[in-house]
């Protein structure tokens, strides 16, 4: 399969983004149905990327995300309402089509089959959909600041859609089409033309798990490694949530425990650039940051950012955890009463914050029965005086990484109920989520983490084991998915989420 080579202004491909936006003035569009137990089109499972132009791709092999860096400016727009909504243009994003023995032109989501993987040890992706027989091949990886897509449909002929406004450049080869994408003139050739080398040079830089961890773990270890570099602004360590719209923003929780796994897994350089980062924000005015560190105005600080931040400084080795909240925090006891916390919901005296700013919690201790203050204390509540308001997963974060040794004892009551309670893809954030059955990837993970470091092994690894069931065919860990059937229903992958696996795999097999 042969590639082509471009290089096209990034402001060309800025001005195109906005001929690619979803819906409009008309009556609403409809997401086509996806094939049965996958996600629908157009919701990004994987992403590409090593902290330059960043691309998320759906499970049919469509870039339904492209940005000028993890937190950058969107140059396809795909909003997140119209996602949940169903209602994205079947023409969004960059797609491949293949028309069958003279047939008509059919998109990835009507093959009789689609499978997906990355390549190992590589930000590189490939989608194979079978159509009554024929086999068509979509290779897909972007590095610095180009992306790189190449569809080869073996016996059915094969086309590339929603990329000629973005001046892109193909190419034709029998039954191929390349296409190239470049937002910066100084690159020279395709991503894939050095990406495997290149990624496994960043690997080895890295701290590999133990000798006897078992090769499921080293394949997530490695995989979510990967997507923290392609979820990290390589320039100014602007760590995206996620590549998706409403994600593509930093907070500074999230961003910290990637500088706290960065520093783990042996990537001093990595995690002193995102704590830089976070340093640098004004942590009092929002609650997430644009990839330029301007506050979005929409939510208030939460209660558990400064501690979050002091604690990734301590990782990097800027100093003590307790010297840089003081710094952070003026001087002062950390604001953390009546915040939101990481359910961002109302503003309230939660376990989280408290946690994070080593507050007492002894407000938060819970009973067996809510009702009754004269049975067994059982754990850790959400609420402060809210016997009723049920455990809450933060509990671990008491363990790791804001190790408070006085409440080791209620964490693990804590921990073990929920993991007691776990559905086969891990568990909700407390016993009150108003959100829903769906598990959710990142305490799932923080708890293994945490139950680890308690010597709960076992349990530690019924938790890993929920996320592997959770995790995509390619690897990577969505912030949510369906109680019952573990599709994702959520932005995929999740940085946060990532961040805790490494965290909790590094705990269970250290090196």
């Amino acid at each position: 399969m042969g590639w082509a080579r471009a290089a096209v202004g990034l402001v060309a491909v800025v001005a195109a983004g906005a001929l690619l936006v979803s819906g409009g003035d008309e009556a609403d569009p409809r997401t086509p149905d996806g094939l049965p137990g996958m996600p629908p089109p157009f919701l990004g499972v994987a992403v590409l990327g090593d902290g330059g132009l960043t691309a998320a791709v759906d499970a049919y092999g469509n870039v339904v995300d492209l940005r000028d860096g993890p937190a950058g400016e969107a140059l396809i727009e795909n909003p997140a309402d119209r996602q949940a909504a169903g209602t994205v243009a079947s023409d969004t994003g960059i797609q491949a089509w293949a028309r069958i023995a003279g047939g008509p032109s059919l998109p990835m989501w009507r093959a009789d089959s689609v499978r997906q993987r990355y390549f190992p040890g590589m930000s590189a992706l490939q989608t194979v959909a079978l159509f009554d027989g024929a086999r068509v091949e979509i290779i897909q990886a972007a590095r610095g600041q180009a992306l790189a897509m190449a569809v080869d449909g073996g016996g059915a002929s094969v086309g590339i859609r929603g990329a000629a406004d973005l001046g892109c450049e193909r190419q034709r080869d029998g039954r191929a089409v390349t296409l190239l994408c470049s937002a910066d003139k100084r690159d020279e050739g395709s991503p894939l033309d050095g990406v495997a080398a290149a990624d496994q040079r960043w690997l080895e830089r890295g701290r590999p798990l133990g000798a006897a961890a078992p090769g499921w773990a080293e394949r997530m270890y490695e995989r979510s490694l990967l997507v923290l570099r392609a979820l990290t602004d390589r320039e100014t360590g602007a760590v995206a949530a996620g590549a998706r719209d409403g994600w593509a923003y930093v907070w500074p929780r999230d961003a910290s425990a990637v500088a706290i796994a960065f520093a783990s897994a042996g990537y001093r350089a990595e995690a002193e650039r995102v704590t830089r980062f976070l340093l640098g924000l004004g942590l009092e005015h929002a609650a997430r940051f644009h990839g330029d560190g301007s506050p979005i105005p929409d939510r208030a600080a939460q209660g558990d950012a400064i501690g979050w931040v002091a604690a990734a400084s301590q990782a990097a080795g800027f100093g003590s955890a307790r010297q840089a909240a003081h710094i952070l925090a003026g001087g002062e006891a950390i604001p953390w009463r009546d915040r939101a916390d990481y359910w961002e919901g109302d503003p309230g005296d939660y376990l989280g914050n408290a946690i994070a700013s080593h507050a007492d919690v002894s407000d938060f201790k819970g009973h067996s029965d809510p009702g009754k203050s004269d049975t067994p204390l059982v754990g850790l509540v959400r609420v402060a005086g809210e016997a009723g308001s049920g455990l809450d997963s933060a509990a671990a974060w008491a363990v790791r990484p804001f190790s408070m040794p006085r409440l080791y004892p209620a964490a693990r009551a804590t921990l073990k109920r929920l993991a007691s309670q776990a559905t086969p893809y891990g568990i909700t954030p407390g016993e009150g989520w108003p959100g829903g059955e769906d598990p959710w990837t990142a305490p799932t993970a923080w708890s293994a983490w945490s139950l680890a470091a308690l010597g709960e092994r076992r349990q530690a690894l019924r938790m890993m084991q929920a996320l592997r069931r959770a995790a995509t065919p390619a690897g990577d860990l969505p912030e949510r998915v369906d109680a019952r059937t573990g599709i994702p229903r959520s932005t995929t992958p999740l940085a946060w989420s990532h961040a805790f696996a490494i965290l909790a795999l590094r705990q269970l097999w250290p090196s």
